[in-house]
């Protein structure tokens, strides 16, 4: 299905995870446009982390539609994410920016504190997940372990950084996608990261790359968001009726946890 907006610009829909994704087609022009994603994509561009921003307009039905330049490109392969440096050097300018993280406040951004994100999970959690002995395992040791949570030291967070959410053009790389956009942990991306890309044994070298002292501490903060954040890929793809993606992150979390 195709529609038509103001301009002659014919709209055509991404197959995707939120159906709010469109490919903006005009004569030989092309664009990507977004409906109701984060108003975060101003800053973010301006910053170099996610594609250029080109117009944001608003509807007569009240959404919102934000164009980004199209970038032809492909999506990080899962073995590159754990040895590409430039992953670590954008997560990094994201956590550490200090006009992402005053934009964000402008715009009322979301806190989220481990305990908050716990109890998300667990909400509309299907039954076949929560009764699952092995999840319910997970979910029982994070629930003893929920790390300590300074408000003052939170950042900006993207909070779904999966392999699907990066993009290489000409070798520069790009994080799309910021429907989860909040203020967290750096962990929750660290956690991400390391929990589904990266062996274990491989994690200390990965946080003195970025910046972090691979204390126990703070790889036992690392490893709970990891456990969370498979946790929740799982759910996601639960819902989506993709049981081959949700028991592959299963297995994943089964290597994480028991390793």
């Amino acid at each position: 299905m195709t529609m038509r907006m103001d301009n002659d610009w014919q709209l055509r829909p991404i197959k995707g995870d939120t159906g709010k994704a469109y490919i903006g087609l005009k004569e030989q022009d092309k664009i990507f446009i977004k409906r109701n994603t984060t108003p975060m994509l101003a800053a973010l561009s301006k910053e170099g982390i996610t594609p250029k921003l080109i117009w944001t307009k608003r509807t007569g039905d009240g959404d919102t539609l934000s164009a980004q330049e199209w970038l032809e490109g492909r999506l990080l392969e899962p073995e590159e994410i754990g040895q590409r440096n430039d992953v670590i050097d954008v997560l990094y300018h994201l956590h550490h920016s200090r006009s992402l993280k005053d934009m964000l406040k402008k715009m009322g951004g979301i806190v989220k504190p481990p305990k908050k994100m716990l109890e998300e999970y667990e909400e509309t959690l299907p039954d076949a997940l929560a009764k699952n002995q092995f999840l319910a395992l997970v979910v029982q040791f994070l629930k003893k372990n929920i790390p300590a949570f300074n408000a003052a030291e939170k950042t900006v967070v993207h909070g779904d950084v999966n392999c699907r959410n990066w993009i290489v053009c000409q070798n520069y790389l790009y994080l799309v996608d910021w429907d989860s956009v909040m203020f967290a942990d750096s962990a929750v991306d660290i956690g991400t990261i390391l929990g589904n890309y990266l062996p274990v044994s491989s994690w200390s070298q990965w946080l003195m790359s970025y910046g972090i002292q691979s204390t126990d501490e703070n790889i036992e903060k690392i490893y709970w968001y990891a456990l969370l954040s498979m946790l929740q890929e799982i759910k996601k793809c639960y819902h989506k009726g993709k049981l081959k993606e949700a028991n592959e992150e299963i297995l994943q979390l089964k290597r994480i946890y028991t390793g």
